[in-house]
C-alpha cells in the first residue's frame, strides 16, 4: 500500500484541475445561473422513467457536486500530464480472485449496460456523476458474492437467497451492482431493481384487478419490460414461450414464440403489461439455458408498509401489490428459477421504509429504530409483545444475509484513495500522510471515508 500511494503522490492532484469538482451556489438575483440551476433540477430520470443518457435512476436534484466541463479551464496552469479520464482496467469476471482485492474495476462502457439501463440507487448517482469513469474496488465481500453465484448457477435460484446487511454507508450497494455486473458478464439473465422502494411510495398509478386480487401497477411493469429487454435481448434471443399464456384484452402468446415476442406485446399494450412481466417470469423459471438473477436494492421496502390507498384510503400492503408480490414470491422460494439467485441489499438511509421486526429477526439485522428523532435501534426486548405478520414471517422465510463490513480494511481503502487520486478529486497533494489522515478520521468506513474524508474539505 506505502509504495502504492508513495509513486502516486508524486503527482500533483489538487482540486485545481482540468476535472476539478466545483460546488453550484446560485446567489440571489443571478437569473441566469438560477435558470441553469432550474434546468438541471427538471431532468426527470425518476427510478422508472423512460431511458435517458444518464443512469435511469438519477435524481431531479444533481447533488452538491458536478463535474468541471473541460473547456472551462484553459489556463496553461491547468495542462498537465494526466490523461483526462481515468485510466483503470474494465471488470473483468475472470480476474477476480484475492489478488486483486482493493483493486478498481471500472464498469462496462456499453450502452445497455444494467447500471446505465436499469439505473442506480441515489449515491451511486451522486458518485458517478463525480468520476470520469464509473468504477468500484473489489472487497472480500465482491469475491464471497461472486463465489455465491458461481454455486447459484446450477442450482435452483430456492437454494439461494441473499441478502447483503450492515451499517448505513457499509458499501451494500456497491456490494450488489458488482454481483450484477458479475452475472451480466456470465451470460445470466439480469432483472436489477435499484430503488424497490419506488415499487411501495405511491409513485405510480395502480388498479385493482379481481381476476388476481390484488392491485396492478402497469407503467411499473411496462418499465421493468422495457429495461429487461435492452439489457437482456441477445440471451432472450434464443428462449421461446413454453406454453401458452391468455394476456387479456383479447391477446394470447402461443406455445413456440419468442420470449422477445411476448416482452413486446407488454411494452406496445401497458394495459397487459402487468400479466406479460408474470408470464415472463414464469417462463424464465422453466428454462435452463442461462441463470436468473433477481437483484433488488432497498429490498426491506418489500416487506414494509406502503403509501398506497385503497378506496376506503386504507393502507395497501405490499403483497396485495401485483409487482411487490410476485418478487416476494421469488424471494420467499414460493415460486423459483431453475438456475439462478436472488440477492437484495437492505437500506436505512430512507427512516419512512425501515427494516420490519420480521425482516430484522430472520437476518439477523438491528431491530427497526425508535418514533423518536434519535432513530436510534430499539432492544429487542422492546418488542418481545409485539404482534408479527404471519405472512411477512413466510415471506422472510429462508433469508440468508451476507453482512457487509462497516470498515475498509487498509488495502480496500487504499484502492478508493487511488481512485479519487488518479481522477484529481482531491483537495491537496496525494501522500500517505494524507491518506492515513483520511483513514483514521472515517474509522475507515466505506462512505464516510469518500464523502467526509476524502470529498468533505472541497465544501466551502
Amino acid at each position: 500500500m506505502a509504495t502504492a500511494l508513495s509513486s502516486a503522490s508524486r503527482a500533483s492532484c489538487s482540486s485545481f484541475s482540468r476535472t476539478a469538482l466545483v460546488a453550484l451556489r446560485v446567489p440571489k438575483g443571478a437569473r441566469g445561473a438560477h435558470a441553469v440551476m432550474k434546468k438541471l433540477q427538471n431532468r426527470k430520470t425518476g427510478g422508472f422513467g423512460p431511458p435517458s443518457d444518464e443512469p435511469a435512476s438519477a435524481q431531479k436534484t444533481l447533488g452538491t457536486f458536478v463535474r468541471m466541463p473541460k473547456g472551462g479551464l484553459t489556463h496553461p496552469l491547468f495542462e498537465q500530464d494526466h490523461p483526462d479520464e481515468l485510466a483503470i482496467e474494465s471488470f473483468k469476471p475472470d480476474s477476480l480472485t484475492p489478488e486483486v482485492i482493493g483493486t478498481a474495476m471500472r464498469f462496462g462502457a456499453r450502452e445497455n449496460e444494467p447500471y446505465r439501463i436499469f439505473g442506480l440507487p441515489r449515491n451511486l448517482v451522486l458518485e458517478f456523476r463525480m468520476l470520469s469513469k464509473p468504477c468500484s474496488v473489489i472487497r472480500d465481500v465482491t469475491l464471497k458474492a461472486v463465489d455465491t453465484l458461481d454455486a447459484a448457477s446450477v442450482k435452483p435460484s430456492r437454494d439461494t437467497r441473499v441478502v447483503f446487511t450492515g451499517e448505513s454507508g457499509a458499501g451494500k450497494s456497491f456490494a450488489l451492482l458488482q454481483a450484477v455486473q458479475y452475472a451480466i458478464s456470465r451470460s445470466w439473465l439480469v432483472l436489477y431493481i435499484p430503488r424497490a422502494i419506488a415499487l411501495v411510495d405511491s409513485s405510480s398509478l395502480h388498479s385493482y384487478d379481481a381476476r388476481t386480487q390484488t392491485y396492478n401497477q402497469p407503467a411499473v411493469a411496462f418499465q421493468l419490460l422495457q429495461r429487461f429487454l435492452t439489457v437482456n435481448r441477445t440471451a432472450l434471443s434464443e428462449l421461446a414461450l413454453a406454453r401458452d399464456h391468455e394476456l387479456g384484452a383479447g391477446k394470447r402468446a402461443a406455445k413456440g414464440t419468442g420470449v422477445i415476442e411476448l416482452i413486446e406485446m407488454g411494452t406496445r399494450d401497458q394495459g397487459v403489461a402487468t400479466v406479460v412481466f408474470e408470464a415472463l417470469l414464469e417462463e424464465l423459471a422453466v428454462q435452463t439455458e442461462c441463470p436468473v438473477l433477481v437483484a433488488i436494492d432497498d429490498f426491506q421496502a418489500l416487506y414494509g408498509k406502503t403509501k398506497y390507498r385503497d378506496p376506503q384510503f386504507e393502507p395497501i400492503k405490499s403483497y396485495h401489490l401485483s409487482t411487490p408480490r410476485l418478487l416476494l414470491d421469488y424471494a420467499s422460494g414460493k415460486k423459483t428459477f431453475a438456475r439462478g439467485a436472488i440477492l437484495g441489499a437492505t437500506s436505512t438511509t430512507n427512516t419512512t421504509f425501515p427494516i420490519s421486526l420480521e425482516l430484522a429477526e430472520v437476518l439477523s439485522a438491528p431491530s427497526p429504530t425508535s418514533p423518536t428523532s434519535s432513530l436510534l435501534p430499539l432492544p429487542k426486548a422492546a418488542y418481545a409483545y409485539t404482534s408479527r405478520s404471519t405472512t411477512m414471517k413466510t415471506y422472510s422465510s429462508g433469508l440468508v444475509p451476507l453482512e457487509v463490513p462497516a470498515k475498509l480494511t487498509t488495502e480496500e481503502a487504499a484502492g478508493v484513495f487511488e481512485v479519487w487520486m488518479k481522477d484529481r478529486g482531491l483537495h491537496s497533494l496525494a501522500s500517505d500522510e494524507l491518506f492515513l489522515a483520511k483513514y483514521t478520521e472515517t474509522s475507515g468506513k466505506a462512505r464516510d471515508f469518500v464523502w467526509r474524508g476524502l470529498l468533505g474539505t472541497l465544501e466551502t
